[in-house]
C-alpha cells in the first residue's frame, strides 16, 4: 500500500520543492536563522493585539514567512511519524541551559518528544489555523477580540523550532530493527 505524503509546499518561499523533512530543515534554516524565526513569531503574536500592521513597509514579506512557517508545520508533523525509525544523535554529557532554548532537559536529549507532545496537544489543522490567525491579525489595523487559545500553539511552535534546530545540529541516525534471530528463539 502506498503512503500518502504531505506536500511541504516549499517552492513558495525557497524556490525549490523539498520532500524529505530532514533536507527541509537545512533549507529552512538556510533561508533564515532560528532567532529570526522566533522573533518573527513573537512579533506576529504581539501584533495580534496592536492596532498597527506588522512590517508595514513590506507586508508581502509577512506572507512569505507565513508560507515558510506553514511548510515548517507540515515538516514537524512528518517528523512526528519519523521518530519510530530515526533518532537524534546523542547530546553532549554537559550542556548549557541556554542551548536548550525552550525545551526541557528530556526534550533536549530527545527532540522528537517535542513533536509527539505538540501533535498530541493539537492537530496539524489546528496549528495551521493558529498560524493563519496570528498572521491575519498581525496584518490587521484593528485590535480584534478572539475567544481561543493562542498561547499554547505559540509555545509548541517555539519548541518545535528549537527541536528542529537541535536535530539539524546533531544529525540523525536510523534505529536498527531488532529482529529475532534463530539463536534468540527458544524452542520448546
Amino acid at each position: 500500500m502506498r503512503k500518502n505524503r504531505i506536500s511541504l509546499e516549499t517552492s513558495f518561499w525557497s524556490g525549490k520543492e523539498v520532500e524529505n523533512p530532514f533536507e527541509f530543515l537545512e533549507v529552512f534554516f538556510e533561508y533564515a536563522n532560528l532567532d529570526y524565526y522566533k522573533e518573527t513569531l513573537n512579533q506576529f503574536l504581539l501584533h495580534t493585539k496592536k492596532q498597527e500592521l506588522y512590517k508595514i513597509s513590506y507586508p508581502g514579506q509577512t506572507f512569505i514567512l507565513y508560507t515558510a512557517f506553514r511548510s515548517f508545520l507540515k515538516t514537524c508533523f512528518s517528523l512526528n511519524s519519523k521518530s519510530k525509525k530515526w533518532k537524534v544523535r546523542k547530546c553532549p554529557k554537559k550542556w548549557s541551559i541556554l542551548e536548550q532554548g525552550s525545551l526541557t532537559s528530556e526534550e533536549y536529549q530527545n527532540p522528537f518528544l517535542v513533536f509527539q507532545r505538540a501533535f498530541a496537544q493539537n492537530t496539524l489543522a489546528e496549528y495551521e489555523f493558529f498560524l493563519c490567525e496570528i498572521t491575519h491579525l498581525s496584518l490587521s489595523p484593528y485590535a480584534e477580540e478572539f475567544d481561543y487559545d493562542l498561547i499554547t500553539p505559540f509555545i509548541y511552535l517555539t519548541k518545535m523550532l528549537d527541536a528542529s534546530q537541535i536535530i539539524r545540529e546533531r544529525g540523525i541516525k536510523k534505529i536498527k530493527d531488532k529482529k529475532p534471530t534463530s539463536t534468540n528463539i527458544i524452542s520448546s
